[in-house]
This record gives C-alpha cells, sequence and structure tokens, in this order.
C-alpha cells in the first residue's frame, strides 16, 4: 500500500509560467499517489496517517518530462565508424538473441531509472529495438518497479535506406507499406508513432545526407491517417528545411531536432489541419547536436563527414529555435538522451541551450519542460503542473531553479505518482561531464 505524506513549509513552483513561486506551502499527496491538497501552512490540518516531511528551504516543482529520449543507449561517446558487416554481425549474431535482448532490456532499464533520479518522471521514449520499451512500460505500469511514466514508440518508420534502416526501423516504400506498419507497431503497443522523414547526422556517409529528403508527403500523410483515426500522434524525425515542410504538409504532429523556417513552415505549424490537435509542435534537441558539430573529431572520435553534418544540422535547428520563439510555435523540451555525449541526467543542459542563445527565461524554460511538454504530449490532465487532482510528480531541490538553472543538475528527492525516492543515485559518466564541462558552463 503506498504511503500518504504532507510534504511541509516548501517553495513552491507550479511549473506554470503564469502563477509565481509561493512560499510557506504544504503539499498533501494521497495513497493513490494523487495531489490532494495545496495550501499554506498555517491554513492546512495534516491528517494524522499522513507522513509529514518538513522541507524548509527547499525548493518544489513538477518533475522533468523528457519529449525525446532513446533508452538503448546512455550518452557514451560512440564512433558511428562500424562497417556495414560488423554493424549486421553484431545485430543478428548478438543483439537480436534471448541473450542480447536480455541485456538490452537491462541497460534500457537501468537509463530510464537514472534519468528518473535525475528528476525525469516523464519521458517519451522515440525509437527502441524489439518493442522493450512497451514491456518496460508495462512492468511499471503493473508496479513490479518505480519507474518513470514511460510514452514509448518501438521501432522508428523508415524507407530502404533510410534513417534507422535496417536494425532500428521498420522499412516501407509506398503508402500502404507505411499504413502497414503503423498497425504493426499499434498491435505491439506503441503510444506514439515515430516515423524518419530525412537522413540523420548518425548514420549519413556523406556531408548533406543528414537532411536528405527520404518520404514523400504521401507517405507521411498516409502514416498521419492510420494514426490519427486512433486518436495516436505521430512524431517526425526531421533536420532540414524542406523535410519540415513535408511532416508538416502530411500532418505529423511534432517535429523532432526542425530546421529554419519560411512563412509557410511558420504558418503550418501554427495552423495544421491535418494535425490531431490541428497545429504542430517542435521539439528542437541541441544537446544532441551540439558536441558532434563544436568539439574538436580528436575529443569526440567522430568522423568529419559527422562533425560538418552535426554543424549543419546544430545551425539550422538554432535558426527555427528563435524563428518558433518569435513566432508563438509551440516548443517542447526534448534532448535526445543514449546520443553520444547526452546523458539521461543531465536535463538541465538542454535548458541552459534556450537560456544562453535565446532571450527566454528560466521561467519560461521551465514551463516548457513541465507544462508544455505535458501539453504536447497529451497528458496535461494527470502530469506536467502542480495541480489538486493530478499525479504527484515532483523533484525537491536545495536551490532555486529559477535562479539557477543548474539546481536541476542536483536532485534532493523525486516523486512520481507519489512514490518517494529518498535518496536519489544518479551514476554518472566522468568522461561525458568532462568534455562537456571543458566547453560549456552554465550561463548563471
Amino acid at each position: 500500500m503506498n504511503i500518504a505524506y504532507a510534504l511541509k513549509n516548501v517553495n513552491l513552483i507550479h511549473g506554470d509560467s503564469n502563477r509565481h513561486l509561493q512560499s510557506g506551502m504544504t503539499i498533501l499527496v494521497n495513497e493513490q499517489g494523487l495531489i490532494e491538497n495545496i495550501a499554506p501552512d498555517h491554513g492546512l490540518t495534516i491528517p494524522s496517517h499522513y507522513t509529514t516531511i518538513d522541507l524548509t528551504g527547499k525548493y518544489v516543482m513538477p518533475g522533468l518530462i523528457n519529449a525525446h529520449v532513446h533508452l538503448f543507449a546512455d550518452g557514451k561517446p560512440l564512433t558511428l565508424s562500424v562497417s556495414e558487416g560488423l554493424l549486421d554481425f553484431a545485430y543478428h549474431r548478438i543483439l537480436d538473441t534471448r541473450f542480447g535482448r536480455n541485456v538490452l532490456k537491462k541497460r534500457m532499464k537501468r537509463n530510464a531509472l537514472t534519468a528518473l533520479h535525475a528528476g525525469v518522471t516523464t519521458m517519451r521514449s522515440v525509437g527502441e529495438f524489439f518493442y522493450t520499451d512497451v514491456r518496460l512500460r508495462e512492468e511499471i505500469n503493473r508496479g513490479e518497479w518505480v519507474g518513470p511514466n514511460l510514452l514509448v514508440s518501438g521501432f522508428f518508420l523508415s524507407v530502404t535506406g533510410g534513417h534507422g534502416a535496417p536494425y532500428l526501423a521498420l522499412v516501407g516504400d509506398s503508402p500502404w507499406e507505411m499504413r502497414k506498419n503503423v498497425r504493426m507497431n499499434v498491435q505491439n503497443g506503441v503510444d506514439w508513432i515515430k516515423i524518419c522523414v530525412t537522413g540523420g547526422v548518425t548514420d549519413a556517409k556523406t556531408v548533406g545526407e543528414a537532411g536528405r529528403l527520404q518520404m514523400t508527403v504521401e507517405e507521411v500523410a498516409a502514416v498521419c491517417g492510420e494514426a490519427h483515426k486512433i486518436g495516436m500522434k505521430v512524431a517526425a524525425h526531421v533536420e532540414s528545411t524542406e523535410g519540415v515542410r513535408v511532416a508538416l504538409l502530411g500532418g505529423v504532429d511534432t517535429i523532432e531536432h526542425g530546421a529554419e523556417m519560411d512563412d509557410e513552415i511558420i504558418h503550418l505549424y501554427k495552423n495544421n489541419p491535418n494535425a490531431l490537435d490541428g497545429y504542430t509542435a517542435v521539439i528542437p534537441t541541441l544537446q544532441a547536436a551540439y558536441p558532434a558539430a563544436s568539439l574538436d573529431p580528436s575529443v569526440t572520435k567522430l568522423s568529419a563527414t559527422v562533425k560538418e553534418n552535426a554543424r549543419l544540422v546544430y545551425d539550422s535547428m538554432l535558426k527555427g529555435v528563435k524563428q518558433a520563439i518569435d513566432n508563438g510555435i509551440t516548443i517542447g523540451i526534448g534532448n535526445d538522451a543514449a546520443m553520444s555525449y547526452v546523458s539521461h541526467y543531465d536535463m538541465w543542459r538542454e535548458l541552459d541551450h534556450y537560456l544562453r542563445q535565446t532571450n527566454l527565461t528560466n521561467k519560461q524554460v521551465i514551463d516548457m519542460v513541465t507544462r508544455t511538454n505535458a501539453k504536447i504530449l497529451g497528458v496535461d490532465d494527470v502530469t506536467g503542473t502542480l495541480d489538486v487532482g493530478k499525479h504527484a510528480d515532483l523533484i525537491i531541490m536545495e536551490h532555486n531553479p529559477l535562479e539557477h538553472i543548474k539546481a536541476l543538475s542536483n536532485i534532493a528527492m523525486v516523486m512520481v505518482k507519489g512514490k518517494l525516492i529518498q535518496s536519489p543515485v544518479v551514476p554518472r559518466i566522468k568522461e561525458v561531464d568532462d568534455v562537456l564541462n571543458s566547453v560549456w558552463q552554465p550561463v548563471d
């Protein structure tokens, strides 16, 4: 049976940029893991069976939501220079075996727990092997272990030779093949559909291939039509302006990564009749492209082709971010955890990118990584802000993230659906932290 908690005397950050920080507040969390009441300490009677935790001086806010993650890797640098023959051998003879799948599942569970202990209470996984993400979500939902709220998409949908193909993707080359692959993912229990409209940095073999168009408007529209008819949303990997246009015309619900925009694209983001909610959000992943784009290849061990593709994608993505802000386009936060130098515990770095590169405030980026992300992912009725009736998904910090965003790098306690982790343990990757700390100090 769950424990009911009274979190007493907190500095409360609601997660909604329209509301101010409130001091001296108490949050009551009932046995069902829901927020039962929020009120000033002096005006609230705590029921006798509640476990009271005095958090004087500490800051409480909604748990972070990472809208773009992969659980199959942990952020340690990859060389990305393995031959096709070796990749094929590793996939079929190692990964796609009972032993390999068990190892993969353990690694994915470990990465999910790392994220949770670092304050990520909800995550959307946008591309994994063998529907292992579906199985982890079901274990968490059955209460077999305390994990984050997981939204999962299983395999990518890609084209022959496309991004993620053939190992991480279901491959199709026509609208009807795309519909079939949507149905296959739905049959296997996914929450989202993830498609690859253009090439990507990680598997591009020539400069410019990362953003090269791979899907047609007709193929994207078939995916969206098939998903939307059952109320399921579609996320699109896109790394070029023309790719964004094709994805938007096809009706996708989120653009992952993104690129520089023109007037037609700006209009389609805000008014997209083919998207499920009538608009499309963009979820840039600045932290994923930044290390490869900015660091010397002698440090990253990446090829000149990967570095140049990363630079092109990062520069265009950053222009798109600034255009989205200027034009009131909905922006979500995701860091592409699992990519080289992007761990599952450093979401604060993604937020720091926005503070460094735009005029957004701490309060605004915290809203984006909580309330806005929840709305984009369709879970704002249960999480994303601290309000009565919602799940008690929250984090507790010693310092104020409204003043210093790096306060999010050191979480004192985490609660997910009312289950309290009083002493979070985050296994850090020294080789990743040392490199990032040498080139990217927080703005505040």
